[in-house]
């Protein structure tokens, strides 16, 4: 007997394959797209004074945030990296700067160690497989953006960017009402208001 939802049957599950071979196309075809994002992260996204701004820190083929964090610490913004704790939980984010010191989180990501202070973005910026227009965003299936956004969003005021090339968009998605939606999408290409 097949479980409820055969992996290979589940959409989400399909289009997730689908979306990692078009990411990493994208990642060897534009290798400065992460500079071309961050210029026109700056050009379309307020910043308001006091912000604190979680980036990822990319793993694989996702879009580079070095120069995103880069142009960040010269306008003195503070930013911040994701931690993910216990299964089922939103994440936690915790201070960093460029050059700090950093370990192997739960995925491969890279952390800041335990003496990093914990500290609540006002902008979150999120990696995505895919993405639509309408701000719809599939992820790895763990939830934890989704957690963290919905978490955030009854906290207070969060704005949630999705980072991603230009060729994770898609014309529709699966969605379910637990996954979280966008109020931007930027690319190397283009600012997206969703």
């Amino acid at each position: 007997m097949l479980p409820p939802i055969a992996p290979f049957l589940d959409p989400k599950h399909v289009l997730r394959e689908r979306m990692k071979g078009e990411r990493r196309a994208a990642a060897k075809a534009r290798p400065d797209a992460g500079r071309h994002a961050a210029r026109i992260f700056f050009q379309s996204i307020e910043i308001p004074d006091g912000a604190i701004v979680a980036l990822y820190y990319p793993i694989k083929d996702e879009l580079d945030t070095e120069p995103l964090a880069a142009a960040l610490t010269e306008r003195k913004t503070m930013i911040a990296l994701p931690v993910t704790g216990s299964k089922n939980t939103p994440l936690t984010f915790r201070h960093y700067k460029p050059g700090d010191n950093l370990i192997p989180g739960a995925y491969g990501e890279k952390i800041p160690d335990d003496s990093a202070s914990a500290i609540s973005p006002t902008i979150i910026v999120t990696p995505l497989l895919a993405y639509t227009r309408a701000g719809g965003r599939l992820g790895y299936g763990g939830g934890y953006y989704d957690r963290t956004l919905a978490a955030s969003r009854k906290a207070g005021d969060i704005l949630a960017v999705g980072y991603a090339y230009g060729a994770q968009e898609v014309d529709a998605m699966p969605l379910s009402p637990l996954d979280q939606p966008l109020d931007w999408i930027v690319t190397e290409r283009e600012a997206i208001r969703c």
